[in-house]
């Protein structure tokens, strides 16, 4: 468990206009659907706006011709010119809708996409400091929150936006007297919705980021299952789920208290108009300012000029929760990316397998004082399997790691066959290897694929023999479907058997110069014998590099790397080595000791 990885909340506002721009910026193919989708929204809302001037004409018609007789013809026709705009307005309402939905379906699919190539891009210090089951919550519930507040919220809030300006037009244009009555009981709903957002802003950031670290406690909790049981931590986990998962529902909770005072607020606003505009109308009317018709258009009018505020507020509310989610996703997208190697020229000569260590410094952190390899040297010799020993915390595993060009150095080089590996590109440094890590890495497919993952045209023959030189072909054989069967979370399959396959998987790839991470941890003695074999056999005229705990498997390295502190303290052959009666021979006996 790793608390001191959650992210925590700092207070940070969020600027929808900043968070949009950004979207903007890093989607600019949805700014010409978007301006699309504008304007056929203000098109059908300018049919649906000139709809109370016809019904006004249609209502002075009958009150006109109540003394003397309806002219039917009038309003038949009046009639179906309103009919052919509530038509026109509800296809082009349709149209809308149609561009915007298309729109962030796209922009969902393009974010998580590029979720994942920034994984792949991202230097592999940043997982050390975001949590992995916070980066999936941005992949998911992020991407998610943002696209679904932009899917409802962006139809309304341009159809409110064309709406609102429209009836404020036609609004003037019919009797600016009135217009004024309104408009002054609607600045009460505005001056409310900015007050209301300057404070909501925070907790929707809020919601977000303690959802992400909700996700990370829960996967790094269900990855670590068996130890929460057999520690019997059950209880103290659950605390620490509850503390989170309170925190979860505080953020939610005032979130939602904010959005939800938005629409009570903006219908109390809408009847305000109504009131005001009734009120003075009827004034108007009884002085014989205006005509009757006019107070019905207008009361038209004024639904529609107040309940684009509750749109708005909707709106507003949902593009806070969005801004707060394109914050998360786009600041991960914004993060430091490995160097471009793409002006590097490709590493075509054949790989003898020389590799040469110059001075190594190197640390996790920030600080240069806290280097966890100080001044390492050391030269291998194509072909010769090296063996690197030490206590934990020594710096063998981080050793390997800066060989694969995993992290870059603070100081010195790495030399393979006389060329820098800061001069070749990461995959080509990568390509030379073969990795057998401790942790076994296996993925929901086939046998066949897991053993061939990434390679082409291995053929059958192949797979048996890398199977057979591990011990595991009598144990494949015995699956239901052999090579075929799906390794699934139901599949019957040890540690041990995974970790051997594994090995047979670095068989396959047959690759220059191999790396063994204690690659036998998971197997008992027996099996560890037979992978032994195997893995002499594999090793021969290739440089191999050998990280044990357990000394008995290293015993005919050619050369073995003692390390201490970052440092090489001891080198030589195992008889050498014990011999001089030094650090490595204290470990040898100290296992040999335990051991009888």
């Amino acid at each position: 468990m790793h608390p001191e990885k959650h992210l925590v909340y700092t207070g940070e506002k969020v600027s929808m206009g900043g968070e949009f721009s950004r979207l903007i910026g890093h989607s600019k193919g949805i700014v010409l659907p978007f301006i699309a989708a504008i304007f056929f929204a203000c098109a059908g809302v300018v049919l649906t706006i000139i709809g109370p001037n016809q019904l006004s004409k249609i209502t002075q018609y009958i009150i006109d011709g109540i003394a003397t007789g309806i002219d039917m013809e009038a309003v038949a026709g009046t009639a179906l010119f309103l009919l052919g705009l509530y038509v026109l307005s509800a296809v082009f309402s349709f149209i809308q809708h149609f561009i915007l939905a298309t729109v962030t379906l796209r922009l969902s699919n393009r974010l998580r996409a590029d979720i994942f190539d920034k994984v792949n891009r991202a230097p592999m210090k940043l997982f050390g400091r975001i949590p992995y089951g916070d980066i999936l919550s941005r992949m998911t519930n992020d991407v998610n929150t943002l696209v679904q507040s932009l899917s409802n919220s962006l139809p309304s809030m341009v159809s409110a936006a064309a709406q609102f300006i429209g009836c404020l037009m036609m609004m003037f244009i019919t009797e600016w007297r009135m217009s004024l009555a309104a408009i002054a009981s609607t600045l009460i709903g505005f001056a409310l919705m900015g007050l209301i957002m300057s404070r909501s802003q925070k907790y929707f950031l809020a919601r977000q980021s303690s959802l992400g670290q909700l996700n990370g406690y829960v996967e790094e909790m269900y990855s670590g299952h068996d130890v929460v049981r057999i520690s019997r931590a059950e209880k103290k986990m659950k605390s620490e789920f509850d503390r989170l998962n309170k925190e979860v529902y505080q953020a939610n909770r005032k979130s939602q208290f904010i959005s939800g005072i938005m629409q009570p607020l903006m219908g109390f606003v809408g009847n305000l108009g109504y009131v005001a505009v009734c009120i003075y109308g009827s004034k108007l009317a009884m002085d014989g300012v205006i005509d009757f018709g006019v107070i019905v258009a207008f009361i038209m009018y004024v639904r529609l000029f107040t309940s684009p505020l509750s749109n708005l507020a909707q709106g507003m509310t949902q593009m806070q929760s969005a801004a707060a989610a394109g914050k998360r996703v786009f600041d991960f997208l914004e993060e430091e990316e490995l160097e471009d190697e793409s002006g590097k020229e490709r590493y075509c000569a054949p790989v003898r397998g020389q590799v040469e260590f110059k001075n190594l410094r190197f640390g996790y952190s920030e600080d240069q004082n806290d280097a966890v390899i100080r001044d390492f040297s050391a030269s291998v010799k194509p072909g010769q399997k090296i063996a690197i020993v030490g206590p934990t915390g020594a710096g063998k595993t981080t050793i390997v790691s800066l060989l694969m060009r995993f992290y870059e150095l603070w100081g010195g080089s790495i030399l393979i066959d006389g060329v820098p590996t800061a001069e070749m590109k990461r995959e080509d440094v990568h390509s030379m290897f073969s990795m057998v890590l401790q942790d076994t890495w296996m993925f929901q497919g086939t046998v066949r694929e897991n053993l061939v993952f990434n390679g082409d045209n291995v053929s059958e023959e192949a797979i048996e023999k890398a199977c057979r030189a591990c011990g595991i072909w009598d144990f494949v054989e015995s699956l239901p479907e052999g090579l075929d069967t799906e390794l699934t979370e139901n599949t019957s399959i040890s540690a041990g058997q995974k970790q051997l396959i594994t090995i047979a998987r670095a068989m396959i790839q047959n690759r220059p110069m191999l790396i063994l991470d204690e690659a036998t941890s998971s197997v008992d003695t027996r099996t560890e014998l037979l992978i032994q074999k195997a893995m002499d056999e594999l090793m021969k005229d290739r440089t191999s590099f050998v990280i044990a705990h357990r000394l008995s498997t290293i015993k005919n390295a050619d050369l073995i790397l003692v390390l201490k502190d970052g440092n090489i303290i001891e080198q030589g052959d195992h008889e050498t080595l014990l011999r001089q009666g030094g650090f490595y021979a204290e470990l040898y006996n100290s296992q040999f000791d335990k051991t009888a």
